[in-house]
C-alpha cells in the first residue's frame, strides 16, 4: 500500500509538470490571452512614444516592444519543453524503479501512459511515450524484463537529451553575436547624442531618416528572425 501511494505520488507530480505547469507558462507567451496582452503592452509603448517623439516613434517603439517579447516568450517556452523533457525522463525512470520494488506492472504502466500523454505533449515527450509502449510490447512478447528495458529506454533518451543539450550550448554564441549586432544601431544613436549631435531630430522627423529607421528596424527582425531558425533547426536536428 505504501508503495502503490508512492507510485500515484510520483505519477502526480508527472501529471502537474505535463499539464498545469506548461499550461500557466506557456500560456503566458501563447495563445489568445497572451497575444491580446502582448499587444496591448506594445500598443501602449507605441502610444507613449508616438506622444512623445511623433507616428515613426511610434511604428518603432510598437516593433521593437513587439520583438522583444517575442524573444522571451520563445525563451520561456525552451524552458518549459526542457522541463516536460526531463519530467518524461524521470517518469520513466521512476517506472523501472517501480517494478523493480514489486508495483503491479499493468497499473504503474497504464498510469504512466496517461500521465505522458496529457495535453499537447513535445516530440520528444511523444518518443518517450513510444519507446515506453514498444518495451512493454517487447516484453510482452518475448519475456524480457520490463524494468531493464526501461532502462535501456531512459539510458538512450538522456543520450539523445544530453545531445540536444550540447548542440543548443554551441548555438548560444550565434544567438549573442546577432542581438549584439542588432543593438549596434541603437548604441551609434546614442553615440551621436554624446558627441553632440541630435540623430533623433533626423530619424523621427525627416522622411529619409524616418525610412532608414524603419528599414533598420525590418532588418533586425529579419537577421534576428533568421538567426532563431537556423539555431532551432540544428538543436532540433540534434534531437
Amino acid at each position: 500500500m505504501i508503495r502503490g501511494r508512492a507510485v500515484r505520488r510520483r505519477l502526480a507530480r508527472l501529471t502537474d509538470s505535463q499539464e498545469s505547469r506548461p499550461a500557466w507558462k506557456v500560456g503566458v507567451v501563447a495563445g489568445p490571452r497572451a497575444a491580446v496582452a502582448m499587444v496591448t503592452i506594445a500598443v501602449l509603448a507605441a502610444g507613449v512614444a508616438g506622444a512623445l517623439g511623433g507616428p515613426v516613434a511610434a511604428v518603432l517603439a510598437l516593433g521593437y516592444v513587439l520583438l522583444g517579447l517575442r524573444a522571451t516568450g520563445r525563451a520561456v517556452k525552451e524552458r518549459v519543453v526542457t522541463a516536460d523533457r526531463g519530467a518524461a525522463l524521470d517518469v520513466i525512470g521512476g517506472l523501472a524503479a517501480d517494478l523493480r520494488a514489486g508495483v503491479a506492472p499493468s497499473a504503474a504502466v497504464q498510469a504512466a501512459r496517461l500521465a505522458l500523454s496529457v495535453g499537447r505533449p513535445d516530440p520528444a515527450v511523444r518518443r518517450a511515450l513510444d519507446r515506453l509502449s514498444a518495451a512493454c510490447e517487447v516484453s510482452e512478447r518475448l519475456g524480457a524484463p520490463l524494468a531493464d528495458l526501461l532502462d535501456r529506454v531512459e539510458s538512450d533518451l538522456r543520450g539523445i537529451e544530453r545531445a540536444r543539450a550540447a548542440v543548443a550550448a554551441q548555438t548560444t554564441g550565434a544567438r549573442a553575436s546577432a542581438a549584439l549586432l542588432a543593438l549596434l544601431p541603437v548604441a551609434g544613436v546614442g553615440l551621436g547624442y554624446a558627441m553632440g549631435a541630435r540623430p533623433g531630430d533626423a530619424l523621427l522627423h525627416t522622411p529619409l531618416g524616418a525610412a532608414c529607421a524603419i528599414g533598420a528596424l525590418l532588418l533586425q527582425y529579419g537577421g534576428l528572425s533568421w538567426t532563431g531558425r537556423l539555431c532551432r533547426a540544428a538543436v532540433e536536428r540534434a534531437s
